[in-house]
């Protein structure tokens, strides 16, 4: 990799955290330290916030459309001049394998930025409500969308370039300003986009912070500081709950992406193995590691088998490699405490009287892997089939019937996002329009891209990122009323 060390970026200026501590990053795929990060302070987070806030209050940044502009398309333009060490630097950082780069682990998200910031000049900030006569006072209404303010961003580790930038790039398109903080295991690439921010675009110290604590307690003060205007957080729903808690206190605005155990429902009439099989390849992609794939497959009871074998021989012929191999679908996990949390998974599906149909271990190798799994003779009811796992592990359940596939699908706490496979699209349509989720792939229709909002029902989490939904969570509304 060609990539500068990681370093934190407090109102404009790189270096490192104020105390000179650092942590190791590691590459998942060997367990080897491949640099250091800062360790960021209680002062670090401490001058983030309050650099931002001067940012937000003393700046044109919040006012000034053309500059946010000009400044995003800068950014974008050195995403894409630094476009191959970015990548290599992901790959490397997270275990993504290399084939996801050319779709959520790097091009995407940064077309998003493109797509976002030519919204932010094109959208109309002021409407004309026109005259009126409210208690007979001829009046004449506007309404305004202005930043909301100084945002804590709070980023996971498993798809980090998308994350970031799916706030990042809304929150400075409308007019906040930002403090960013990665995950401790990927902090890196969080760290990578701020020296770009600071080396090649125009935007104003303050503006974009980022930040990297490896302890929970100097990160959880972005959460409770009155200075801070929104937090947008995504990760597990446990965590989202102490966020929004912390929040609660200053009442603010939060904006939460949180768990999934999304259905992968196929109907009767439908191809059970075409479907069987590509819900399989799906849960490998990136060892699992996504909260909106599809982990449970629901399919006709009286094609349970058939559905299970080929969702087996799928997962053993895809394996495990190197992210590295272009080839690859199924990497490491993260670390070791994510492998660990895995195998404990594995170990419950037998003492809740499933089988593996293929997989079921910890691979014993440098690094963190764990074989690709087909969990059989489960019901709903099991906690594989109701809590997230977060590795490459499928449970497949049989239903009987649509009424029944839509029950299955409903009974959980998530509602993040799923698929309907049908012969019949008027049938997959209805099937569709009663899951109670935010996202929904029709007989393998892509939900996924810049335009379109993501988010969850239920304790999947509050809000939209992405699309213009996704852009005026960060945006406030105010309505002026004048004389007429």
């Amino acid at each position: 990799m060609n990539t500068p060390q990681a370093q934190q970026l407090v109102d404009g200026k790189l270096g490192a955290a104020s105390d000179r501590a650092t942590y190791p990053i590691l590459d998942p795929a060997t367990g080897r330290e491949i640099g250091v990060a800062p360790d960021s302070t209680a002062e670090d987070v401490d001058a983030a916030i309050a650099a931002a806030r001067r940012a937000f209050d003393e700046t044109e940044w919040s006012t000034d459309t053309g500059l946010r502009v000009r400044c995003l398309r800068q950014l974008h333009r050195a995403l894409l001049d630094h476009a191959d060490d970015f990548r290599a630097l992901t790959t490397a950082e997270v275990g993504m394998p290399s084939f996801m780069m050319g779709a959520a682990g790097f091009d995407v998200p940064v077309g998003g930025l493109a797509w976002m910031t030519d919204l932010a000049e094109r959208y109309e900030y002021e409407t004309d409500l026109g005259v009126a006569e409210p208690m007979g006072i001829p009046t004449r209404r506007t309404v305004r969308r202005e930043a909301v303010g100084v945002v804590a961003a709070i980023t996971p580790w498993n798809v980090p370039n998308q994350i970031n930038l799916a706030k990042v790039g809304p929150a400075l398109a409308a007019g906040c300003t930002v403090v960013l903080k990665p995950a401790p295991d990927t902090p890196w690439v969080a760290a990578e986009l701020g020296r770009l921010a600071a080396e090649h675009t125009d935007l104003p110290a303050g503006v974009l912070n980022v930040v990297t604590p490896r302890s929970n307690e100097v990160a959880a003060v972005l959460s409770s500081d009155p200075r801070v205007d929104m937090v947008s957080f995504t990760g597990s729903t446990a965590t989202g709950r102490a966020i929004m808690a912390a929040a609660a206190p200053t009442l603010k605005r939060t904006f939460l992406e949180l768990g999934g155990k999304s259905a992968a429902i196929v109907l009767d009439d439908a191809d059970v193995g075409a479907a069987a099989g590509a819900t399989a390849f799906a849960a490998c992609i990136h060892a699992g590691q996504g909260c909106a794939l599809t982990t449970r497959l629901v399919v006709p009871r009286e094609r349970y088998d058939e559905a299970v074998e080929v969702a087996a021989a799928t997962m053993a012929g895809i394996g495990v490699k190197d992210p590295g191999d272009p080839s690859a679908i199924c990497g490491p996990v993260i670390s070791a405490a994510q492998r660990d949390r895995v195998a404990a998974y594995l170990a419950l599906a037998a003492e809740e009287g499933g089988r593996f149909a293929t997989g079921g271990h910890v691979i014993d190798r440098d690094g963190y892997w764990v074989e690709p799994t087909v969990v059989a003779g489960l019901d709903n009811t099991s906690r594989l089939a109701q809590e997230e796992i977060f590795g490459p592990v499928l449970v497949v359940i049989p239903h009987g019937g649509d009424d029944d596939a839509v029950r299955i699908a409903n009974d959980s706490e998530y509602g993040l996002s799923g698929s309907v496979d049908s012969a019949d699209l008027d049938r997959a349509r209805a099937v569709a329009r009663r899951i109670r989720t935010g996202t929904l792939a029709v007989n393998g229709g892509v939900w996924f891209s810049a335009d379109a909002p993501f988010g969850g029902y239920k304790q999947s989490g509050l809000g939209r990122e992405m699309g213009v939904a996704g852009f005026e969570e960060y945006l406030e509304t105010k309505t002026i009323a004048e004389p007429a």
